[in-house]
């Protein structure tokens, strides 16, 4: 609403179209808007509105204390397979060494194919249950791998650099999943609209360079043109003026390599170079 009414007051006082003098026009940016994959209560906002964010700067958390629970758990169930494949080693090797012993005596007549069988029957059940162990092992390993994954998702980071533009929840709120918390202005989403009147429209053209002013600007910005609209338009209502009321204008956009460093709703003068 801030934006929209700092757009308006801004076009009123002269963002048109201003022939030899360039085209008039403002500044728009596109949000990128932070949320959670999970619901939960946030616990903590790390941020602030106006704060310079970096990539991978940890922006909210959620509460954790389930996550944290099953993790915990997990690792104790890893601890519990630890033990039983140690259990389960020292039984195979008891296990054959009681099998090639009872082979040795069979071999040598003074044993019996019973106790020979029953050795290996119980080195087959002992190299089972070391399988089975094992198996189970790696099971929760997989299970702690999704455990810190879980866990991980409680604290969200931002995925771009960028500029805090406003928050939705405070701590001690409820977030549904999905749901943004914050929103970040990446310097890439900031561009330039303006427009072209139709009689200049044909000096345009996809990905011409042109140079950006602005109140305040040390010197003009560079840009190239990234989108141009294909159907007229007339005059938007908030430019309306005695000149240009009736004029048919060309909507452009203009973009510069790793972002602008203006606000949105500024107003701004584009000329071709």
């Amino acid at each position: 609403m801030k934006r929209a009414l700092l757009l308006i007051a801004c076009l009123l006082y002269g963002c048109g179209e201003t022939g030899d003098t360039g085209w008039t026009g403002y500044v728009e940016g596109e949000d990128a808007f932070i949320a959670a994959p999970q619901a939960g209560w946030l616990e903590q906002v790390s941020v602030k509105r106006g704060d310079i964010v970096k990539r991978g700067e940890i922006l909210f958390a959620l509460d954790n204390t389930r996550q944290q629970a099953a993790r915990a758990q997990t690792v104790a169930n890893i601890a519990e397979a630890e033990a039983q494949i140690l259990q389960a080693e020292a039984d195979l090797t008891l296990a054959q060494k009681e099998l090639t012993r009872q082979g040795g005596l069979l071999r040598a007549h003074a044993g019996t194919q019973q106790n020979y069988d029953l050795a290996q029957s119980n080195a087959k059940q002992a190299a089972a249950r070391l399988a089975q162990a094992t198996a189970l092992h790696q099971q929760y390993n997989a299970a702690l791998a999704d455990a810190d994954y879980q866990l991980s998702q409680r604290q969200v980071t931002a995925k771009t650099a960028g500029r805090v533009e406003d928050i939705y929840f405070r701590a001690g709120e409820y977030v549904p999943a999905m749901t943004p918390v914050v929103a970040v202005l990446p310097p890439q989403n900031i561009y330039v609209r303006f427009f072209v009147p139709e009689t200049q429209f044909a000096k345009v053209h996809m990905g011409d360079k042109v140079s950006i002013t602005c109140d305040g600007c040390a010197k003009p910005l560079p840009a190239r043109i990234t989108f141009i609209a294909q159907q007229e338009e007339f005059t938007p209502p908030v430019i309306f003026s005695a000149e240009s009321r009736e004029r048919l204008v060309f909507k452009l956009e203009a973009r510069a390599d790793g972002g602008l460093k203006l606000n949105p709703g500024q107003p701004v003068t584009v000329r071709p170079q």
